[in-house]
């Protein structure tokens, strides 16, 4: 069950960085509840996995996860920077991740 809040709450962080991409370009309600709804139920998220697992990795596996994917967000929807440093710093993210829940 915690490792479900993990990933729930990196998709609801994922859901907040579009919100506050979208928020810092337009002042809008709709926007504002995207970025403040997304990340405030990843917090949420977040706080309910610590019964069930270690603060330490359930917080950086929600952390890389996030990371991870507002930088692929943004990729693909705002289409930032697809360089080749930024997608291995990815993969790298995304394989400590693995790396930790693996072990935990």
């Amino acid at each position: 069950m915690g490792w479900l809040f993990v990933f729930l709450a990196s998709a609801f962080e994922m859901i907040g960085v579009v919100g506050l991409k979208k928020f810092s370009g337009e002042k809008t309600l709709k926007n504002a509840v995207v970025f403040f709804g997304g990340l405030g139920m990843s917090f949420i998220l977040l706080y309910s996995s610590f019964s069930y697992l270690q603060i330490s990795v359930a917080y950086a596996v929600w952390v890389g996860i996030g990371t991870a994917g507002a930088v692929l967000i943004n990729m693909i929807l705002f289409n930032e920077s697809k360089s080749l440093g930024r997608i291995i710093s990815v993969i790298v993210i995304i394989i400590g991740v693995s790396g930790l829940k693996a072990v935990s």
